[in-house]
């Protein structure tokens, strides 16, 4: 089986598939691509007509363009822009998938020590400006914007369903966790429109369903640094698999490499140079989770992993590889 990297033509919103008959089904592979989340969106799904995969995979792209209305943090206009303009002010009432993602996002820094922060985003745009301009962000803007930074200064309330940032100036980030839930929630449309097998994929973020037909499961290619995992290992369904690391988005400053990925503690990007790959249920867990393990470490982390179902975790040095 052909691991995801393979091209799929979209244009505009619409849905151009690709198919493939499957030996000994009846159901036929189709591969999607849209931008939404500031990436390439993939979907691959099996359907027994061309029209039943189109009319799911539209409507699973669609979710995703709800998703960025309400999470976004470019757009001025997201439900989560609209929250951080009433910063410092009284509860605001937010939908039930914002919370539901706030929710997460407070309870992974509840137990990880703030290791994974959403307030972070002060710290995170002058590290955006940082790489472009590829210096260091100024120490004066660094110490302000981390005054911004504390997941304790977020308060949620489940009964009336308000977010209240404590701070004037507080802004948050979910681009730590909104891609992964992101996948969850289009898995979920797929299922409604009758599709059982498909694999979702965002950015380092996958969710897969039940295996394609005639499959033990999706086979996921992981960078290993070179150490050889069995097909068993790197097959898997109904599960997520989220990665992130340095690999792509860094800085080098002064010949010290900053990953895109920050310490809230410190606001400073990580100079560790691993890459962390999480197996969970589901994405809303993965994907916040390999950023708790990049800041902690796999031995500090272990102990907030004891809290989540965590089926694997895949950590890859500049020298090698740590399960």
């Amino acid at each position: 089986m052909r691991y995801l990297s393979m091209i799929v033509l979209n244009v505009l919103t619409a849905c151009l598939p690709i198919a493939r008959a499957n030996i000994n089904s009846d159901l036929k592979r189709f591969e999607f691509k849209q931008y939404h989340m500031g990436v390439d969106v993939r979907i691959v799904l099996y359907a027994a007509t061309e029209d039943k995969a189109v009319s799911a995979a539209s409507a699973a792209f669609e979710r995703f363009a709800q998703l960025d209305d309400i999470m976004s943090d470019y757009r001025a206009n997201s439900e989560l822009m609209q929250l951080c303009a009433q910063a410092g002010g009284p509860p605001v009432k937010v939908s039930d998938t914002l919370y539901r993602v706030l929710e997460r996002s407070q309870s992974v820094a509840q137990l990880s020590n703030g290791a994974f922060d959403v307030t972070c985003s002060p710290v995170v745009k002058l590290w955006r400006i940082a790489r472009k301009a590829k210096s260091m962000p100024p120490t004066d803007d660094l110490k302000k914007a981390l005054k911004l930074v504390s997941w304790k200064n977020l308060v949620l309330d489940p009964k009336a369903m308000t977010a209240m940032l404590l701070i004037p100036g507080m802004l948050l980030d979910l681009g730590g966790i909104g891609k992964g839930y992101g996948d969850d929630c289009a898995q979920e449309v797929l299922k409604k429109h009758g599709i059982k097998s498909a694999l979702v994929e965002a950015g380092g973020d996958i969710v897969v369903s039940d295996p394609p037909p005639g499959k033990k499961g999706w086979l996921v290619r992981i960078d290993t640094g070179g150490k050889m995992l069995s097909e068993t290992d790197l097959t898997f369904s109904n599960a997520a698999i989220s990665t992130s690391g340095d690999t792509e988005q860094f800085v080098e400053i002064g010949g010290v490499r900053y990953s895109h990925i920050v310490d809230p503690h410190t606001g400073l990007g990580l100079t560790n140079r691993i890459a962390v790959t999480v197996v969970a249920a589901n994405g809303l867990t993965s994907d916040s989770l390999t950023k708790v393990v990049s800041v902690l470490g796999p031995d500090r982390a272990r102990e907030t992993l004891k809290h989540f179902n965590v089926k694997k975790i895949y950590v890859k040095y500049p020298d090698g590889v740590a399960h």
